[in-house]
């Protein structure tokens, strides 16, 4: 596949709009509006001159990156797409309208829609399209140029042949490791990772230890590479909280509920590293 929309250029959708240029398609950014689409750019500018300062990549190679990227706001630029890979918010409410609408502009009878959603069902978003079949989970890790792992989820309704074919590009074009998951809140990784977030903030805001004792705990005493509040700001307060409630209307357990501080902090805009305040601050 070597024409690919995104749709979607922030922290997650830059990065992905960043290595499938990488790999040599030749990608279309689809954003909100002007501004979106500006900082969207200025994110991936600001990674390929990062790879250029250390040495990582050539000039030469980052040029030719920035010539397979094209912007836009125009949702019809995606007709000829092979692939399109949804990467907004983590909103179930937005991501539906986004997906009536990539399914409206993409004509390839066979291209593929897929969605990076960290926790919302894809058979809801398959449904809102007229080729569920050919809709399929692709959720990828931040910074997604670094991380190599890529999880696909495929619904009820996913072609085999989707499945096979996104696979192969993820790990022949992308260099990915794919693993693979069914369709459930949470899929593989957010399933194990957000009851270890949520059991951190509730040991702070039971006042058991504070935020850097709690991250120090688990860097130096269990070798992680990030204690887990850093972790949640890094991933965003927000997305958090809605990968928790997905979790929480899906099985109902008791350990899956926001903590109310988890709740609190973001009604109050405090989202992390995007932000510059969650449980550490970021402001310079």
């Amino acid at each position: 596949m070597e024409r690919i929309g995104v749709v979607g250029c922030g922290l997650m959708g830059s990065g992905i709009a960043e290595v499938t240029a990488r790999a040599g398609a030749f990608v279309t950014v689809i954003e909100a509006d002007d501004d979106a689409l500006k900082r969207g750019q200025d994110r991936i500018e600001k990674s390929l001159s990062r790879a250029v300062g250390s040495n990582k990549m050539s000039e030469e190679d980052a040029a030719l990156i920035r010539d397979h990227l094209t912007y836009s706001t125009d949702f019809d630029l995606l007709a000829d797409r092979e692939l399109v890979i949804e990467a907004v918010a983590e909103n179930e409410v937005i991501k539906l309208d986004v997906f009536r609408k990539i399914d409206a502009a993409v004509v390839d009878p066979a291209a593929i829609l897929a969605t990076n959603t960290s926790s919302i069902p894809i058979i809801k978003l398959a449904m809102a399209t007229r080729r569920p079949e050919q809709v399929i989970g692709m959720h990828f890790f931040n910074p997604v140029p670094v991380l190599r792992l890529v999880e696909l989820i495929s619904s009820l309704l996913t072609s085999p042949e989707t499945t096979a074919r996104t696979a192969q590009y993820a790990t022949d074009s992308l260099n990915k490791k794919v693993i693979t998951s069914p369709d459930r809140a949470g899929f593989v990784v957010n399933a194990l990772l957000i009851p270890y977030l949520l059991s951190a903030i509730r040991m702070l805001e039971s006042g058991f230890a504070s935020a850097e004792d709690i991250d120090t705990g688990m860097v130096v005493g269990c070798a992680h590479p990030m204690g887990p509040l850093a972790l949640t700001d890094l991933i965003g307060l927000d997305t958090t909280l809605a990968v928790a409630d997905s979790l929480y209307e899906e099985f109902k357990e008791p350990h899956l509920a926001p903590p109310p501080l988890l709740s609190r902090m973001t009604q109050a805009g405090l989202m992390g590293r995007k932000s510059g305040q969650g449980f550490f601050s970021y402001r310079k």
